[in-house]
């Protein structure tokens, strides 16, 4: 009895945080929905047992799905440590990409450190139309080629292309160069 409970007052929360991101009055609600404002309220209060075909009201009327009202809040923090990381490597591990904050559908980018040895260079395949990339150097000499263009970047430099054309990356120093790649990918 205590997790139904539990669940009925989650579902009141994500109810009324829903409403509230989309600045809609219970009647406005009630008017999408087809379901009373007072069952919304006593819903959104954790007063009332909603059956699952009234829920099922709620979010087809909200155009939501069914597991925002149940799903955990994200946390407000996660930490990532890059050392806790397997990279993928690639030119005899020469080059290292660290997964370091993955793709997550509600924001539709990834974050990569990248580690290339001293004249390491790799040649990345185009991406998906819309696929955009920057990348933000934090040490050493990169240059960025694609087509007829080059670009070199140094610490603090940044770079933003269109990622849909292949694209060869080459590390210019004598020692280890490190950036930041932020791949964003189109809704």
């Amino acid at each position: 009895m205590e997790e139904h409970e539990q669940i009925h007052k989650k579902i009141g929360k994500s109810l009324q945080a829903i409403r509230k991101a989309r600045s809609l009055s219970l009647d406005q609600v009630a008017d999408l929905t087809g379901v009373s404002k007072a069952m919304l309220g006593q819903i959104e209060r954790g007063d009332s047992n909603p059956t699952i075909s009234i829920l099922w009201k709620i979010v087809n009327g909200l155009h939501i799905s069914f597991t925002s009202l149940i799903e955990e809040d994200a946390p407000n923090v996660t930490f990532f440590r890059v050392q806790d990381i397997e990279p993928f490597l690639e030119e005899d591990g020469q080059y290292r990409a660290f997964p370091l904050i993955p793709f997550d559908q509600k924001k539709q980018f990834e974050i990569y450190t990248v580690e290339m040895e001293a004249g390491c260079s790799h040649i990345s395949e185009p991406h998906n139309d819309g696929v955009e990339e920057y990348i933000l150097m934090m040490q050493g000499t990169l240059q960025v080629s694609f087509q007829q263009e080059t670009y070199t970047l140094t610490t603090g430099d940044a770079l933003h292309f269109s990622a849909d054309q292949m694209h060869t990356y080459t590390n210019l120093s004598d020692s280890k160069t490190m950036y930041h790649t932020i791949i964003v990918y189109p809704s």
